[in-house]
This record gives structure tokens, sequence and C-alpha cells, in this order.
């Protein structure tokens, strides 16, 4: 039987925070005041002076200039996309800016952060959860900050887990009622293109980057990765925008999801952030020639 509401209070109850937001992540998106431009889009209204949500642009957004959106944290739980997005703007953004613009979220679920959580304190899976008045407001604000943005690339950075199995499938049965197909976890580096547009030549070119710093995943027995077919080496497709997932909210030329394994024997936890970094430059590298036709 699907949870009721008693039965997500009491999933509430148990989580424990683990991490500061603050000290790890907002502490960070202070010192980009120096080189762009910070605005604070809402807070969390669970605790709204813990839980302020930003963005980070570009100080002169150029009508000239395509724009590019970097988002993070959507799953608070992964923790390289946050940290990925960060190091990005600190580190390479500057290297982009004659040719486009900026616009970073690098944590949109700051509680699902702090508790390493993949749900937000309503156990709604916010990645499932971005079209109009949606239930999560970590996706409502997101919306609401980005509504006028058409961005030319985005990329949103993720992880994919061994707690996808063991922890956040078996809880997703419980309160959804029902039982879903086990998929095995990818050991690498993957990326999730978008059915309607996959754009393998992009989806091609960041592989390629990405190689240079971390191993790009094998397909299973199946010739598929989470249960979906390989379309080329380290990229699958999913209906990004049937699914409301963040890769689906905007309509750009060049997006993907990124998925990296933070759990294999051959990485670390800096090496999943250089693979996020990577990504993004990897994409860049791609799109800048193409922003210039």
């Amino acid at each position: 039987m699907a949870w009721q509401q008693i039965e997500k209070d009491y999933w509430f109850k148990q989580q424990k925070i683990q991490r500061s937001y603050q000290d790890i992540v907002v502490t960070e998106i202070q010192k980009l005041k120096l080189k762009f431009e910070v605005l604070q889009y809402g807070a969390l209204s669970l605790d709204k002076d813990r839980y302020p949500l930003f963005l980070v642009r570009s100080k002169n957004m150029d009508s000239s200039k395509k724009t590019v959106l970097i988002t993070g944290g959507v799953h608070g739980y992964e923790t390289s996309g946050v940290l990925g997005a960060l190091n990005f703007m600190q580190t390479h953004a500057v290297t982009y800016q004659e040719n486009f613009n900026f616009v970073c979220a690098p944590c949109i679920s700051p509680w699902s952060f702090e508790t390493i959580n993949r749900w937000n304190n309503k156990a709604i899976d916010p990645n499932r959860s971005f079209f109009n008045e949606s239930p999560a407001e970590e996706c409502q604000f997101f919306l609401k900050a980005t509504s006028d943005l058409k961005p030319f690339v985005h990329i949103d950075l993720h992880e994919t887990t061994d707690t996808d199995n063991t922890i956040f499938r078996p809880a997703l049965e419980k309160r959804d009622g029902v039982v879903h197909e086990f998929s095995p976890i990818p050991d690498g580096f993957y990326l999730v293109g978008d059915t309607q547009n996959p754009q393998p030549a992009f989806q091609k070119a960041i592989i390629d980057h990405v190689r240079a710093v971390t191993h790009i995943a094998p397909a299973d027995e199946a010739g598929n990765l989470i249960g979906v077919k390989l379309e080329q080496e380290g990229v699958v497709n999913y209906p990004v925008k049937e699914l409301f997932l963040c890769a689906g909210i905007f309509n750009p030329i060049y997006g993907t999801t990124t998925e990296v394994y933070p759990d294999s024997d051959n990485v670390t936890g800096e090496i999943c952030i250089q693979a996020q970094v990577a990504a993004i430059c990897g994409a860049l590298e791609f799109a800048q020639g193409k922003s210039l036709t």
C-alpha cells in the first residue's frame, strides 16, 4: 500500500542532518561575487535562513551571446554535481565568457544536500517535478526564477550511486506501493540525452572530454545502462519532458544530464568533481563553434 501523509511525516522525522549547506555551498557561492552576480531567488519554507536558494550568473548578460545554464544538486545527495558546478564557475567559466553568458544554480535542493537525500523533505523527487504548480518547492522557485531563460546549452549535473538501489529504489517502492525493475548501477561516467533532441555529436564530444579524467560506463549484458538501451558509448536517451526532469524544462539546442559513479573503486571524490567540470568544458568546446554559426 502506498504511503499516506502519516508515513511521509514519519520518513521525514527519520532524516538526519549530515553536512552543512551553509559551510560547504553558500560560503563558496558568496566568494563568486568577485567575478559574477549572485542572486537569491528564494528560500525553502522549512527554514528560510538555513536554506536560501541562489543563482550565479554573468555580471553583464550580453544579448549578443548565447546563454549556458548549469544546474546541480537537483538531487541533494549527488555531491559532485553541486561541487562540480561550483568548481567550474570558480576555475573555468571566465575562459568561456567571451562567447557565453552563464547562469548557474549550484544546489537546487539544499535540505536534500544536508541530509544526503534524493527526495525533498516531503518525500518528493524534485527531478520528476519540474512543472507548473509543482508540489516540490525547490522546483517552483527555480521555474519562476528562470521563466524568461532561453539557454543555448543546459548541463544538469548528477550522480548514480549504490544507494540508488540499496536505499532509494526500495523507499520508492514503499512510498508508491509498486515494484520497480532492478537495474545494476553502471560503473563509470555516462550521459542522459533527450529522446526528442539527442544531439549525438554533442554527447560524444562530452564523453571524449571526460574519458581523460575518468572511465566511461560500459553497457550491461543486455546492452543497456540503467535499464535503457545504449545509443552510443556512455550515452542513453530519456523522454526528459515527459518525465518532468530538470533537463526538460527548456528547449536548449544542446542539453544533457551527466551521471558520475562515486562508489567505483577507480575514482575519488575529487575525480568525480573533475569529471563534472570536464563534461561542462567538453560541452562548451563543442558548442562554442556552433554558437558562432
